[in-house]
């Protein structure tokens, strides 16, 4: 490939001279590219002002939550003798509490072994069943009942462990007990005594209805088992016990502004509605329970700042100097003035509808001044919160107030209409059940011909086996059907359980803890004839009715809204009352949080404002990418044919030039030539 140089023929500056010329034809290029450059900014500027408005969006999200304003403090004056929590809706007030017996587990321990390796009886295969109950009456003496009685509970499983040859030593049976995971942790002790080691069991569980009873028999449940073993861990308060209490399960005793309360643990629920005590020594101290009131002001303070935020950012970019004579880049937008406008005189105006008596920010201490710079008054928000929580809540949330304490608000969708509805309730929920056509007649015996039962609850089923013996009360019997059925790992872990009761005729029955048209029970095996006789089952129900004159969905007992209609997405549990009965109304309301957030989602949203505006400037500057690039390609065209015809001119001159030596030459050498 030949060498080119541009203008070496006719020395002229070609490259010079083609590069004066584009400049000249580039113009536009340059008007275009400050053209874009000053809607890249303005994206920018928008841009700015989104993240904003998000930010703002994000505060209002902490005021548009119920929870926000449902926190609720637990302060124990004397927290070594007790602290607390409270879930929200927990009812504020001071309470004394006076502690005077902490729960403890039962421990039992077995007589002591020479050694925890050797082998105890003879390795027959032998079943451990251990049951939880409470003891009571009798007496008690060096560790040994006599005369009491043992009534099982029925919420604990009944657990089992097989010894046989290859785990009937002391540390065999331990880690057997252990590995089975039923309620109890064994333990060896050594006591320092010729026969030093002693298994210990003590109930994982404290309180005086998780004492054990623990059963040696037959694999198949049946009297027998290895003898040495039962000599050893059979123990019965009621009968034989060849284990010996070391410490008795005990409830925790305490009074809560003088009324006496006993708890199974030391954790103590439902004394004080939504408040959980934790107790932990024998005292007396006082209780306060109050809304977390630090939540909302943080809250609030939160909704400030970032509303002054939008506010400065709007200054900034709307802003001009007349010292530098610079303007902000959205300087005279009407886009931004709007939005500025909106937000202010959604502020200022009072809630419609509201569900409590606070219409206006103001009355909480919320005020904003003539530049637009939000303030807030904490004394009034703290008086406000002080003589009405609900009120505030109202305020800024969405919340549901219902006239009928049996109904509760649950929670409503954007969907929602505010306003008051009347609720009507055709039909409560209720629980599928199976009764049985016996009237049990204690004693009953329980054995391996009759202790089988298979069940399906709520779509799920499982099998189990009572625990043979003989039952002298239908209750009793009642405790173990229910620990059984519960106990099966199919229904604990689908979160199904029953509850099995005796009925006013002394019939047996079982009912699923779940309410509506999905709750059902069906049960057959062999305990059946025995327990229940012929059963008749009947499925749950879901609760019918309307809001606001319209049928609602019902699930359970949960009633909702009508698609379609204002309660749409409107949820409300149904928990008791009347049935076919006008249930009062149902007001439903929207604070401020909630509507400035949907203002500005106006704002944000795909079809906003500040979308539609920034999608107008991303196409114009698509546009002018489109015209740059065809005018990008005009002059290379341009630049091309510049180059082509200044080529073509220094050729010619190059010529011209060669053509004027080749004459000066030969004009030369005539004259030479003359001259001779």
């Amino acid at each position: 490939m030949g060498i080119s140089s541009p203008g070496i023929g006719s020395n002229l500056d070609i490259n010079g001279i083609v590069s004066k010329l584009m400049q000249a034809e580039s113009q536009p290029l340059t008007i275009l590219q400050k053209k874009e450059a000053s809607y890249q900014a303005q994206l920018s500027a928008y841009g700015t002002l989104s993240g904003s408005l998000s930010s703002l969006q994000t505060a209002l999200g902490t005021l548009n939550n119920l929870s926000t304003f449902q926190g609720v403090n637990a302060t124990s004056a004397d927290t070594t003798i007790f602290t607390a929590s409270a879930a929200s809706g927990a009812s504020a007030g001071t309470y004394n509490v006076n502690i005077t017996q902490l729960a403890q587990a039962q421990t039992i321990a077995t007589a002591g072994q020479s050694t925890t390796t050797a082998t105890i009886g003879a390795g027959t295969a032998t079943k451990l069943t251990f049951q939880f109950g409470t003891i009571s009456g009798g007496t008690l003496s060096n560790g040994t009942y006599s005369g009491a009685s043992f009534a099982p509970d029925a919420n604990q499983a009944t657990g089992t462990v097989t010894i046989d040859n290859t785990n009937n030593s002391l540390q065999g049976i331990r880690d057997a007990i252990n590995k089975a995971n039923i309620g109890v942790t064994a333990s060896i002790v050594s006591d320092g005594s010729a026969t030093p080691n002693h298994l210990v069991i003590k109930s994982n569980s404290t309180g005086a209805t998780s004492s054990m009873k623990i059963s040696v028999t037959a694999p198949d449940g049946t009297p027998g088992g290895d003898a040495t073993l039962s000599s050893l861990l059979a123990y019965d308060p009621t009968a034989t016990q060849n284990m010996t209490q070391s410490a008795a399960g005990q409830s925790a005793a305490l009074t809560v502004n003088g009324i006496a309360i006993t708890s199974a643990t030391n954790k103590v629920t439902g004394a004080i509605d939504g408040v959980t005590l934790n107790l932990a020594k024998a005292g007396s101290s006082n209780l306060t329970v109050a809304a977390n009131t630090a939540a909302v002001t943080s809250a609030v303070n939160g909704f400030v700042k970032a509303y002054n935020d939008v506010n400065t950012t709007i200054r900034k970019l709307t802003s001009y100097d007349s010292s530098t004579k610079q303007a902000g880049l959205l300087l005279g937008d009407a886009t931004v003035n709007n939005i500025q406008v909106q937000l202010r005189k959604m502020m200022a105006s009072p809630l419609t509808d509201s569900s409590g008596s606070l219409t206006t920010l103001s009355q909480v201490g919320i005020s904003i001044d003539k530049s637009g710079v939000m303030s807030l008054d904490s004394g009034k928000l703290s008086s406000a919160m002080s003589n009405n929580m609900k009120d505030v809540t109202a305020l800024f949330s969405s919340i549901g107030a219902s006239t009928d304490s049996l109904v509760k608000y649950d929670s409503a969708t954007s969907a929602t209409t505010p306003g008051d509805y009347a609720v009507y309730v055709s039909k409560l929920a209720t629980q599928g059940n199976v009764t049985g056509s016996n009237v049990i007649a204690a004693p009953i015996n329980i054995n391996s011909g009759n202790k089988d039962l298979a069940l399906t609850v709520n779509g799920v089923s499982a099998s189990m086996s009572l625990v043979e013996g003989t039952y002298n009360s239908a209750s009793a019997l009642a405790a173990q059907v229910q620990s059984a059925i519960n106990g099966a790992s199919a229904f604990s872990s689908a979160g199904i359980a029953v509850s099995v009761t005796i009925d006013a005729s002394g019939k047996m029955v079982v009912t699923s803890n779940k309410y509506g048209s999905d709750s059902k029970v069906s049960i057959s095996g062999s305990a059946v004839s025995t327990i229940l006789g012929t059963t008749t089952a009947t499925d749950g129900v879901d609760v019918a009715g309307t809001i606001g004159g319209i049928t609602a969905t019902g699930s359970g007992q949960f009633l909702t809204g009508a698609l379609g209609s204002a309660t749409q997405g409107l949820k409300l549990q149904i928990t008791g009352g009347l049935e076919n009965a006008s249930r009062g109304t149902i007001n439903f309301s929207r604070g401020y949080a909630h509507l400035l957030n949907g203002q500005i989602d106006g704002y944000l949203g795909s079809s906003g404002l500040l979308s539609g505006r920034t999608d107008g400037i991303k196409r114009s500057i698509s546009d002018i990418d489109k015209q740059t690039e065809a005018l990008n390609n005009r002059l290379a065209d341009i630049e091309a044919r510049y180059r082509k015809q200044f080529t073509a001119l220094d050729v010619t001159i190059s010529k011209m030039n060669s053509t004027s030596t080749y004459l000066t030459q030969q004009l030369a050498q005539i004259s030479s030539l003359s001259s001779k």
